[in-house]
């Protein structure tokens, strides 16, 4: 689908840009103007895109607008020593329906993914998420969807698609293409037993909020791993970003979810970023504003730093260490650029012996030399043998 129906950045933020720095962000992206129209995509590598739509957003009345605060900063800010050309596409048409506001996104993320672009997304319902997923049938087999929350969104009672269960329907939906899905810190007073019970059974990796707060390099590796990054903004503490109906006293600290950002940005495998349930109507001196164009700096930092290494196939690279436990061996290597781990472990399927290399991190190491299996190697075991 064309780009033709894209709706240019507000004039707010626009006239806002003018008056930015020649150095600032705001300068030297390509913007989508009422003035210019839309910009040359030929070496377009990242394109930001806001989604006003928030029908389908549950106790977040007033989502999907304010944008222009999102871009003041966004502009603001200075580049680091970035490669990547960067055009803001600017708002998506809201569609008559939900459904047709999904099938446009749709479309439209499909396009962008021909082009070979990567997509920011910053939407009203985190239920996008949907029409994000969708947008991936045509590439790829099996996808890969983190989710940064304090709830699983698994909801199973409402038939039409929201914003607290929208994975239900990425689960249940044919086709499937959903391979792995993981949850980023979840609250587990905000999710029933039934949903935590149905998320093991699916084979899905939930990582409490106090887990990835003590150390949050723990979820580097299943980032590196992913396709799709959906944040839910709520799971960020109230003090540090207000700007949600749901927020609550509990979550992430500021730096922590740039944190994330940026280890997203970093894959080689992610190709979306989605932020979305910002709601201007409670953003106090438009705090949350501020934070999300910090997220989506940081995510670009991380783009810019991006590099492709297999320890299979550039061994000079990497340092090997070998792990004995039990009867079984792990190989663990170390990248001597990024310092990023992997282990590869073997397992049995269709009674034929083969083995699979993961992302870890150097703590996955240090408890196999223990003697202990690391938990993330027992999950990806349970799923490959499942």
């Amino acid at each position: 689908m064309s780009l033709d129906l894209l709706l240019p950045v507000e004039d707010l933020a626009v006239a806002h840009m003018t008056l930015v720095p020649e150095m600032a962000l705001g300068k030297n992206i390509s913007v989508h103007s009422k003035q210019n129209g839309l910009p040359d995509m030929g070496d377009v590598k990242i394109a930001l895109l806001t989604v006003p739509e928030g029908r389908n957003a549950v106790d977040n009345v007033g989502t999907g607008k304010g944008y222009e605060n999102i871009r003041k900063f966004l502009y603001q800010m200075y580049p680091g020593n970035w490669m990547h050309k960067i055009a803001d596409l600017g708002n998506l048409p809201r569609g008559k329906t939900v459904k047709d506001t999904y099938a446009v996104l749709q479309q439209v993320l499909e396009s962008l993914f021909e082009k070979n672009i990567t997509p920011i997304i910053i939407g009203g319902g985190q239920d996008l998420t949907y029409a994000c997923y969708r947008a991936y049938f045509k590439f790829k087999k099996g996808v890969n969807a983190v989710s940064v929350d304090p709830k699983f969104d698994i909801d199973p009672a409402e038939k039409k698609i929201t914003s607290q269960n929208y994975l239900y329907k990425m689960v249940m939906d044919e086709p499937n293409n959903l391979y792995q899905f993981s949850n980023l810190g979840f609250q587990t007073f905000f999710n029933s037993q039934e949903e935590i019970d149905l998320f093991d059974k699916l084979h899905f990796d939930a990582y409490r909020l106090g887990e990835v707060s003590a150390d949050i390099t723990s979820v580097e590796p299943v980032l590196r791993e992913s396709d799709i990054l959906s944040v839910d903004i709520g799971a960020v503490r109230m003090s540090e970003a207000p700007g949600n109906q749901n927020a609550s006293p509990n979550g992430f600290y500021g730096d922590q979810i740039c944190a994330i950002t940026r280890y997203a940005g970093i894959s080689t495998r992610n190709s979306l970023l989605g932020i979305f349930e910002y709601n201007p109507k409670y953003d106090e001196r438009n705090q949350t504003a501020h934070l999300i164009a910090q997220m989506i700096w940081y995510y670009i930092e991380g783009y810019n730093f991006r590099m492709s290494e297999n320890p299979l196939e550039d061994k000079k690279n990497f340092q090997k260490f070998i792990v004995l436990i039990e009867d079984d061996t792990i190989n663990f290597f170390k990248s001597v650029k990024s310092e990023r781990w992997w282990m590869e472990i073997s397992f049995s399927h269709n009674k034929t012996q083969k083995s699979t290399l993961i992302p870890c991190t150097y703590q996955d190491y240090l408890t196999a030399s223990n003697q202990v299996y690391p938990e993330r190697l027992l999950k990806t075991l349970r799923k490959l043998n499942a």
